[in-house]
């Protein structure tokens, strides 16, 4: 099971870049740990509820997901997100929480029913993201994945691209 606390050495990172670069942390469950003011500012609050509003898959098939990607940004991560849902249950093929999960947003998506029966398997861990700041528009950013494998955290970090 992923580590439900992060490392404060990294919360502490996390705090000391505040506003100048957005960074998220999630577990191996993908439920976003810990995120930084930077990545409230460029992403937003967390807007869906209940028992996996926190989970960046279940996010992924909200409004606010295409609010913050546009359409087309929406779909490339909904097809990530769901992709890495299934990386996760080959980590964790007894997990109660993922299996609802995906029992959940199968009875509650048709936009997740057609990425999960595709069967993709997330590989990807670097990527080119634009986001729709409230105030300044279209921001581009290139992302990072760091995997904390002792926890199975992921950090992901938000570099403005040139």
């Amino acid at each position: 099971m992923p580590d439900s606390e992060i490392r404060p050495g990294l919360d502490r990172l996390l705090q000391g870049l505040g506003g100048s670069v957005p960074v998220t942390v999630h577990d191996g469950r993908l439920d976003v740990l810990a995120r930084n003011a930077a990545a409230t500012e460029h992403l937003g609050e967390a807007a869906a509820t209940g028992r996996y509003g926190r989970n960046i898959v279940y996010q992924s098939f909200t409004a606010s997901a295409r609010r913050v990607l546009g359409n087309e940004g929406a779909d490339l991560y909904a097809r990530w997100a769901t992709a890495e849902l299934r990386s996760a249950i080959g980590r964790y093929p007894d997990d109660e929480r993922l299996r609802g999960l995906v029992a959940e947003l199968s009875a509650t998506s048709g936009d997740f029913r057609p990425h999960w029966a595709h069967g993709e398997v997330a590989t990807e861990r670097s990527g080119v993201k634009r986001l729709r700041h409230p105030t300044r528009g279209w921001l581009t950013f290139q992302s990072e994945m760091l995997h904390n494998t002792a926890r199975d955290h992921w950090i992901v970090i938000y570099a403005p691209a040139t």
